[in-house]
This record gives structure tokens, C-alpha cells and sequence, in this order.
């Protein structure tokens, strides 16, 4: 049953229940494994760089808000998977932002980039939006 309503709670959040089906579970591991990320967020690509460390499990590292941002990526599914290539997005821009997410996040190496380029790329961004803080403005 935990399972079932954790997979409801996935076709509300992404509006597209039968796309991609995962064949992985989304339960914890409590304390096997270190996290620790690095994140750097830019107003857009010509903006100076703002950058937090993260960790999780107790939350801390330089991250202002580091409970919320491990709390965001803990409710993600997936929170560091790419959008797929062939996907079909629309064409709704979200700003310049971009940011860069490097480390492990459990027990898996993670390096990836986040932007608003379109609403793929939003809505992935708006899942785990507080490991991103507060957006630096465009000077």
C-alpha cells in the first residue's frame, strides 16, 4: 500500500502517470550512506556564481536552508534525473537561472545541471526548487 500511494502522489506531481514506469522503490536507507552536494546557482549564464555545500542525514553543510533542501530531495522520486531526450516539452520559459548539483547523493554519484529553459525543464527544477535557495538577481 506505501508504495501504490507514493506512486499516486508521482502521477500528480509530473501529470504523466504511465510514462515512464521506475522500477525502483523510494525507500531510505537511514544513515548508509554519506550525502554531500555541492550546489552553484547563476542568475544566468553570465552572472557571478553563488555556491553552498550540502549534506543530509542530519542536514547541514553551508546551505542556509539545509533542512528544507534535504526535506525537497528526499519527497523527489528521482530528484537528479535528466530529462529524457525525446521528451516533448512545451515551450514555457522560466528565466536564465541555472544550476549545477555535484556529489553523492545516495550512495550514487551525482553531476548534473538544472535550468527554466522550457516546462520540462521547469518542472524539474520546481521540485527540488529549495536546494536552490534564493536565486541570485541578474546585476
Amino acid at each position: 500500500m506505501l508504495l501504490s500511494l507514493a506512486a499516486c502522489g508521482d502521477e500528480q506531481a509530473n501529470g504523466n502517470p504511465a510514462a515512464e514506469p521506475s522500477g525502483t522503490t523510494s525507500v531510505q536507507p537511514s544513515g548508509t550512506s554519506a550525502e554531500s552536494l555541492t550546489i552553484t546557482v547563476r542568475a544566468s549564464a553570465e552572472a557571478p556564481a553563488t555556491s553552498w555545500k550540502l549534506t543530509c542525514d542530519p542536514p547541514g553543510g553551508t546551505h542556509p536552508k539545509a533542512a528544507d533542501a534535504c526535506a525537497a530531495l528526499t519527497k523527489a522520486k528521482e530528484p537528479f534525473k535528466p530529462v529524457p531526450k525525446d521528451a516533448m516539452c512545451t515551450k514555457i520559459y522560466g528565466g536564465p537561472e541555472i544550476a549545477t548539483v555535484k556529489g553523492t547523493w545516495q550512495g550514487k554519484d551525482v553531476d548534473t545541471k538544472f535550468t527554466r529553459q522550457d516546462g520540462c525543464q521547469l518542472h524539474r527544477w520546481t521540485q527540488v526548487a529549495p536546494v536552490f535557495g534564493e536565486v541570485p538577481k541578474v546585476r
